[in-house]
């Protein structure tokens, strides 16, 4: 296949009806607006459905509505947006219904700044729903990955009937490059009920990897659907017992699959005596700061996290074991620094960005001599 120059926000769609996406429901904000127009020009040809909601709310209940009958679905924002999408984010939580979210951020809070990169929604992606809940986040860095992650994302949704985030920024869904898009992808089909309602099928009850089997409205089955604690029939029960257990399975059914669902990119670590970590557009800025770095004739290494939930707790441990230094790069005011904080076992720098503009490497390069000056 033939290289194509392609912008990241139009490879996410194009990942994404690779993926088998059927369905998107959404409404126009910048700097995601690619992603929609993406959808509406290709899902007619596959046969698909593209609707333009009223607004962000209606958007994410749309789509909660296709899956439940069935249809892989797909929905994009950015900051606004996605904070009113928050009570049906965990509305599909907790009725574990499979939908991809796709959030191409831009500076906030509030309007804050539409067309400018930011990294600010992180943890937003994290808790930005109430309540103890599982959920999946992924974070490209370039187009072809924008690609490759859209078909993991809308995988993962339906493998574990979880919302999952495709937590993108402005950098990477407005970047063009040339990519070779692949003529085939694995795709995970929908579970269906293993058993009939004769045989006592009840929708909420566990397969052996903690997920259910819910079947799709309209095919033949009798299901009941609620954002309320439930049991295994689907419906509403008051019990401590239920609500524990309940909680507890949203959890581990993706905890369980860690070490396959989290990936992270390492490069110099086998002498790094310090590093930088990051993700998605700024860790391409990290990348060159690293490279100079590596030529002045510094032990610097790289970390990319490409899955950012669940947090790679036992691999950041691993690496930071033997570093004198970590540099957490982020395009905001200071979030995933925290998380990395919380499990490294070396001393851990911020450098932040917060004034609409993208990293420059110098600026990386410059914290990095500062982490190397503190510590000796």
């Amino acid at each position: 296949m033939s290289a194509r120059l392609m912008q990241g926000n139009e490879a996410i769609a194009e990942g994404a009806l690779k993926a088998g996406v059927r369905f998107f429901g959404g409404y126009p904000i910048t700097p995601s607006t690619e992603i929609a127009e993406g959808m509406a020009k290709l899902l007619p040809k596959v046969g698909g459905t593209f609707v333009q909601m009223e607004d962000e709310i209606a958007s994410m209940g749309v789509i909660l509505g296709a899956s439940l009958a069935g249809k892989k679905v797909l929905t994009a924002s950015s900051g606004p947006g996605i904070s009113l999408k928050q009570e049906l984010i965990g509305y599909a939580s907790a009725a574990e219904i499979p939908v991809v979210i796709v959030n191409v951020q831009r500076v906030g809070p509030s309007t804050g700044q539409p067309t400018a990169p930011s990294q600010g929604d992180v943890m937003q992606a994290r808790w930005g729903t109430h309540g103890d809940h599982s959920i999946i986040v992924l974070s490209p860095w370039s187009v072809r990955e924008a690609f490759d992650i859209a078909v993991k994302a809308v995988n993962y949704a339906e493998r574990f009937r979880t919302p999952v985030i495709l937590l993108t920024d402005e950098i990477v869904g407005h970047l063009r490059e040339n990519v070779e898009l692949p003529a085939d992808v694995e795709v995970y089909p929908r579970r269906k009920p293993k058993i009939s309602r004769a045989e006592g099928y009840e929708p909420y009850k566990p397969d052996e990897d903690l997920v259910p089997n819910v079947a799709n409205f309209g095919e033949g089955f009798h299901i009941h659907v609620t954002g309320l604690i439930h049991d295994e029939t689907g419906f509403p029960v008051g019990s401590p017992k239920v609500t524990r257990e309940a909680i507890k399975r949203m959890h581990e059914k993706i905890s369980r699959a860690e070490d396959e669902i989290i990936e992270v990119q390492t490069e110099f670590m086998d002498d790094a005596e310090f590093a930088v970590l990051s993700f998605g557009g700024t860790a391409r800025t990290a990348y060159e700061s690293v490279l100079d770095a590596r030529k002045r004739g510094l032990k610097v290494g790289f970390v990319r996290l490409v899955t950012i939930f669940p947090f790679a707790d036992k691999i950041i441990r691993e690496l930071s074991k033997n570093l004198r230094g970590l540099i957490v790069a982020e395009l905001n005011f200071g979030q995933l620094v925290n998380e990395v904080e919380r499990v490294a076992k070396c001393p851990v720098k911020l450098c932040a960005k917060y004034d609409m503009t993208i990293f420059e490497p110098e600026e990386i390069s410059a914290a990095i001599d500062e982490l190397i000056a503190e510590v000796k």
